[in-house]
């Protein structure tokens, strides 16, 4: 099967994509596996200023996932250009940055900056704006990503004041915690993003009965893995049924089948995250199954296999 898939202009080799804040800048993910052979990597959340991140502890396995509450710690994203995106771009994979922010003004900083970046010299491919991330915590009043994500003036609001700072194409990721999720993808849609990211973690929590406490330092964090593979499959038919833009599939990945489903659904691609923790080669293993899946199921195309779903 041809594994190659299109995102509007985008061409890339396969459509199995590492999601962000699973790969940190690429280079410690190329320890362990060949990233060339993703179709994309997503690169760790990025803000203006410097976050130091949430309290340990910061991970919790729970039945069929994980929690995490690693609060988007990051160097800043001038420190990131000037010392983790040369190495990024060594690696010879399409590389996609993911920015988050208090305002949209902060959002349209990180891009500007990004989009500076990938005039001096290519590798970037994308921005993906993280509109759905429940683990920043609000200060003096301001708003978080998934706050944004939960209001469709205020995740276009956000979209429009990106697209109006990078010429590079804008993907919006969405979160589950909504009423209607197609809602939002139509406003980011209007607003100028050229593809839907579907979905993030989803709020959760971890006690420790013995002690009667959280197990997380920041007591609540993102539930991602399996369990969270219904929710996405789901977002994701919705929101490929109302939009015009690609949607990329996200959320607990992690078999061939799984990757087929959401290109069933109507995704263009599929973010592996959680997966890629517990085997770093889980996605370019998962983009060599789906090529001997699609042509046991007769398709001689991703692109054949993208909507086919039978209702």
């Amino acid at each position: 099967m041809d594994l190659t898939t299109r995102l509007g202009g985008l061409t890339l080799a396969n459509p199995v994509i590492a999601a962000s804040g699973t790969c940190g800048a690429g280079v410690e993910l190329a320890r362990a596996a060949d990233v060339r052979e993703f179709g994309a990597i997503v690169l760790k959340t990025v803000t203006i200023e410097p976050r130091e991140g949430n309290p340990p502890a910061r991970l919790a396995e729970t039945p069929s996932g994980l929690l995490n509450s690693i609060g988007l710690e990051n160097p800043g994203v001038e420190r990131f250009c000037e010392r983790q995106l040369p190495g990024a771009r060594g690696l010879g994979v399409p590389l996609v940055v993911s920015i988050a922010g208090r305002s949209p003004a902060d959002y349209a900083a990180c891009a500007r900056a990004f989009d500076e970046a990938s005039r001096q010299a290519a590798g970037i491919v994308a921005v993906e704006v993280n509109l759905s991330c429940p683990n920043d915590r609000p200060e003096g009043g301001s708003m978080t990503p998934l706050a944004f994500g939960q209001d469709a003036a205020a995740a276009a609001e956000v979209v429009s004041a990106v697209r109006e700072a990078t010429a590079l194409p804008v993907w919006a990721k969405l979160t589950a915690c909504v009423a209607d999720i197609a809602c939002i993808g139509h406003a980011c849609a209007a607003a100028g993003a050229d593809a839907i990211v579907a979905i993030n973690t989803l709020p959760g929590m971890a006690v420790d009965v013995r002690r009667r406490r959280p197990v997380l330092g920041a007591s609540t964090g993102g539930l991602s893995g399996p369990a969270i593979l219904p929710v996405a499959l789901k977002c994701a038919r919705e929101l490929s049924v109302a939009l015009d833009v690609p949607v990329i599939g996200c959320g607990g990945a992690s078999s061939a089948e799984d990757v087929a489903a959401f290109l069933m659904v109507g995704a263009a691609a599929v973010e592996v995250g959680t997966a890629t923790l517990r085997d770093p080669a889980a996605g370019p293993r998962l983009a060599r199954e789906l090529g001997a899946l699609g042509d046991e199921l007769g398709f001689a195309s991703v692109g054949g296999m993208i909507g086919s779903l039978q209702t």
